[in-house]
Order: C-alpha cells, then structure tokens, then sequence
C-alpha cells in the first residue's frame, strides 16, 4: 500500500528564502550571497544532503536491534559536487549533483566486517538514497493562477 507524503515550498519576500513545510512543520531555505540570496538558511541542495543522512541515521536507529547490532553513536558525513553554472545558464552542465559521497561513523565494539555489512543494509534500505540512486518520476500535477 502506497503512502503519500506532502510538502510546500513558497517564496518569502527576501533574497531567494523559501519556508517549506510539511505536516506543520516548517524548514526555511535559501542560498548563499554569492547566489543572490540571504544566506540566512541552508540552501535546498544542502537540505537534500542532510535529507539523506538523516534517513541513513534513521535506518541506523531503526534497524540495528534486528541486526544485532550495537552503537553507541552515528553519524554521517556527506559531500556533493555540483557546478553552479549549469543552474545558472552560463554552461551546458547537469544543474545537479554530479556525485555524492558520504561516510558512515559508528561508535561500537562491533567487528569492521560487521559494521560494513549493516552500513550496506542502511545504504539499500534508505528510501531517500533509493530516490537518488535510481532516480523518481517527477510528475508535473498542473499550474494553478491565482
């Protein structure tokens, strides 16, 4: 059974800010002053970034007890290459990431062969690293004036 998950995303009057929000919650987005904005914000590709280690951590959290495995702490860092001057018209270039990588920290006393079997069950497993492995439909739904 499918579910469904919405989100918004609107302008705010300053620089390029945007408030997204879902489910009442709400995360302000924008871009650094060299990309005309604010920089009051972390800009959407960073969010997408943090997007994807918060679902590996959530995985992490969510399934280790099944795996029998124990740590103390985790944590993702992650890195993305992107050349702005796709998404500004000045070169033909993909407008998003070209790679990117990321490294898993677990704090525990489990074997390394143990830790890199249950960090590629979180890297499968991940539906936010299964969107951006292998890609989602994007479905224009419409334009709406108002």
């Amino acid at each position: 059974m499918l579910t469904t998950f919405k989100a918004t995303a609107k302008n705010l009057p300053d620089g390029m800010q945007v408030e997204t929000q879902a489910r009442g919650f709400k995360i302000i987005m924008d871009e650094p002053k060299e990309l005309g904005g604010t920089d009051i914000a972390m800009n959407p590709v960073e969010a997408l970034l943090c997007a994807l280690g918060a679902c590996q951590a959530i995985v992490a959290r969510a399934f280790a007890a099944a795996h029998n495995f124990k740590f103390e702490e985790f944590h993702v860092e992650l890195e993305g290459d992107l050349d702005p001057d796709g998404f500004m018209g000045k070169a033909d270039v993909r407008n998003g990431f070209q790679e990117i990588r990321f490294t898993m920290h677990f704090k525990t006393d489990e074997s390394q062969e143990k830790a890199e079997a249950f960090a590629e069950f979180i890297e499968k497993t991940c539906p936010v690293g299964d969107c951006l492995q292998n890609g989602v439909k994007l479905v224009p739904a419409g334009v709406v004036r108002y």
